[in-house]
């Protein structure tokens, strides 16, 4: 294989590079000026107006219904979709725990989301986010 193929086959394997990039960005951009202080809720609106400022549409708590054997269980509701492709969940506590990692995975595999991110502001040190990958089984 040739290096160029290779390099196409890699740049291809990220699913939304440039916006997940953005997306990023954004995070590290609220940490640096509001550092780990706040509630989420100040995270989740400084979130809404960096992507207004970067003019890329956000939905902001959409209803996704969770069924079960063709029957509705409820609803999920996370905190944020950007450009329609980006699930966003945040978090404000002192480091993101096991069990939030699962449930935020089970969160993206009962929508048709693709990429998600579980992001904590909440940790003294710095900004943390996982990025979350569902592209298959569906």
């Amino acid at each position: 294989m040739n290096a160029k193929r290779r390099e196409n086959i890699m740049e291809n394997k990220i699913i939304y590079k440039e916006l997940s990039y953005i997306v990023q960005g954004a995070f590290f951009q609220i940490y640096k000026k509001l550092g780990n202080y706040f509630k989420e809720k100040i995270y989740h609106r400084a979130l809404i107006e960096e992507f207004n400022k970067l003019e890329i549409p956000t939905e902001n708590e959409r209803r996704i219904k969770i069924f079960y054997n063709d029957k509705l269980m409820g609803t999920y509701i996370p905190d944020l979709i950007v450009d329609s492709k980006i699930l966003i969940e945040i978090k404000c506590k002192p480091n993101l725990l096991p069990p939030d990692i699962r449930q935020f995975w089970h969160y993206l595999r009962a929508s048709d989301y693709k990429v998600g991110y579980l992001t904590n502001f909440g940790s003294t040190s710095k900004v943390e986010y996982i990025r979350r990958v569902y592209d298959t089984a569906r």
